[in-house]
């Protein structure tokens, strides 16, 4: 049997380096066991061959039943393994798998997240209100950071003139509602987390209920009655909001939480402008770039609230000017006679 393990092995061999796969090269052994029998089978007694190959068809035949035996209990047993995996992450609810924590090691390593900071982020369900310029980047990196819950809600569809700042969306996806693009978009980034689409516009009767379900929102809406409507639902359910706006070439971001203190939404802006007066990005116009930075300061924040890492912008107002690269913070507070979180 000699000569058969010298040809075995370097039948293996040559698979290796052709980089075949394992079970073409054990096909290819298999074969020469078959053809090894077939000879036996044909040629006679004490022929050159047979005494070549050593053993006598039946020792052949035993060894081959062995092989199959061996085949067999290693299928069995990567078969348990593979059923057990999922039973045993389904045993322990919110624990990282070997991949997550590679891919996290990032936020891990900083001091102020950590391993206690991540797992926070994987428990953590955060809403993500407009799937449009703001929504896109903040999802993505939502996504990215491992928040383990990620809703969005909008009522859209995918648009050509989308796609020169929305970029979790793709030209392929033209015309597909963009809730179960970003959702496509998010998967591709982190298959590891939930994600939640609704393809419809957030309204009075929904918005209490959906909110409800949430540790956070993000408000990347671009209409003033789905802002004051998602401020005012936060603001009952005491459930953090952080809201940004855009307008050409700059972009404002805050996070509202009336339930800690400070200023709601409605605090700083007390009514919509009068129309005319805060033209949409259609009419004026806004540079692609621009919802990509303010968007990712929206993550930041969310991340920063999540883990409670630093400062977060509760309280304060950051205003970016991109056409002359300038950012200012302002104070912000709360006013008494709000109707949403005042005395009233």
């Amino acid at each position: 049997m000699v000569y058969f393990l010298v040809l075995a092995a370097g039948l293996w061999g040559l698979g290796r380096a052709l980089n075949a796969p394992a079970r073409a090269r054990w096909l290819m052994i298999l074969l020469l066991y078959v053809a090894v029998l077939a000879m036996l089978v044909v040629v006679p007694a004490g022929h050159p061959l047979q005494r070549a190959m050593g053993g006598t068809l039946s020792e052949w035949l035993v060894l081959g039943v062995l092989g199959l035996v061996v085949f067999g209990y290693r299928s069995v047993l990567g078969a348990v393994k593979r059923r057990a995996q999922p039973e045993a992450e389904a045993a322990a609810p919110g624990a990282f798998q070997g991949a997550e924590l590679e891919r996290y090691a990032r936020h891990i390593v900083l001091r102020e997240i950590g391993g206690p900071g991540q797992k926070r982020l994987k428990a953590a369900k955060v809403l993500v209100v407009g799937a449009g310029g703001l929504g896109s980047p903040a999802m993505l990196y939502l996504a990215a950071a491992g928040v383990g819950t990620i809703g969005v809600i909008d009522d859209d569809a995918v648009e050509n003139a989308n796609l020169q700042r929305q970029v979790i969306h793709a030209d392929e996806r033209l015309g597909m509602p963009k809730v179960f693009s970003a959702e496509i978009g998010m998967r591709a980034v982190n298959p590891y987390v939930t994600v939640r689409p609704y393809n419809r516009r957030l309204t009075d009767d929904i918005a209490a209920d959906l909110v409800a379900e949430y540790d956070l929102v993000l408000d990347g809406s671009d209409n003033f009655d789905t802002r004051y409507l998602a401020n005012r639902v936060c603001a009952v359910a005491s459930v953090p909001l952080v809201a940004a706006a855009l307008s050409q070439w700059e972009g404002q971001i805050s996070l509202y939480d009336p339930a800690r203190g400070s200023p709601c939404y409605q605090c700083i802006f007390p009514q919509a402008p009068a129309p005319g007066l805060a033209p949409s990005c259609a009419e004026a116009g806004v540079l692609g770039p621009l919802p990509g930075v303010v968007g990712a300061m929206m993550a930041v924040e969310a991340v920063k609230h999540l883990v409670g890492a630093g400062e977060t912008l509760a309280g304060r107002m950051l205003i970016y000017d991109a056409l002359y690269g300038e950012t200012r913070v302002m104070a912000l507070s709360r006013r008494a006679d709000c109707p949403v979180c005042g005395e009233g």
